[in-house]
């Protein structure tokens, strides 16, 4: 128990439940452990910093119960007490690895994981990709999208048409609408 004057001064906003609990992070070192299926579907997001965005990912990696969800350079620390609570506990329920690009761009290539990159430049429709091989969707910030070193190591980039004013949504957006799309075409399994 503490007293109410610690309590404040941790607690992480005013509208709080009154309850805090002590935990042991995780190990997110990418590891080919993680990975446990034969034909994997792994979400990317590159260099993440809106901790609402990254809660989004992994809560839509969780609904489509994506294998493996790694963040590349990320801005923001993965238990930002926003991440946690905007993913709605799904940083728990998501196997997650962290790593440079470089790192996770080695890893995939070592498991012949085809790497499909969300990205305006150079890319096809997204309907045009079979998703039913081992495969990772790669997702940039809003702000910047894709960096060429995940650009240059696609199999294939990819975008999502659109026929409004804009050119980008939100990357969680984007990922819900790839991430189903490999589901579907892989009957939801």
């Amino acid at each position: 128990e503490i007293s109410q004057e610690v309590y404040k001064k941790i607690a992480y906003r005013d509208s709080t439940e009154g309850i805090i609990a002590l935990i042991k992070t995780k190990n997110h070192t990418l590891d080919a452990e993680l990975i446990k299926a034969e034909n994997p579907l792994i979400l990317i997001a590159e260099a993440p910093e809106k901790p609402g965005n990254i809660g989004a990912l992994l809560r839509t990696a969780d609904a489509a119960n994506v294998d493996l969800v790694c963040i590349a350079n990320p801005k923001t620390d993965l238990y930002n007490p926003n991440i946690i609570r905007s993913s709605v506990g799904c940083l728990f329920t998501n196997t997650v690895a962290i790593g440079s690009t470089a790192e996770i761009i080695s890893f995939l290539n070592d498991k012949q994981i085809h790497i499909y990159a969300a990205t305006l430049q150079n890319s096809n429709n997204y309907h045009e990709v079979d998703f039913t091989e081992a495969s990772a969707i790669v997702v940039g910030t809003e702000a910047t999208g894709l960096s060429e070193e995940w650009r240059t190591a696609a199999t294939k980039n990819i975008n999502i048409p659109m026929q409004g004013e804009i050119d980008s949504m939100n990357v969680s957006v984007a990922a819900g609408i790839l991430i189903f799309e490999a589901k579907r075409q892989r009957n939801f399994n």
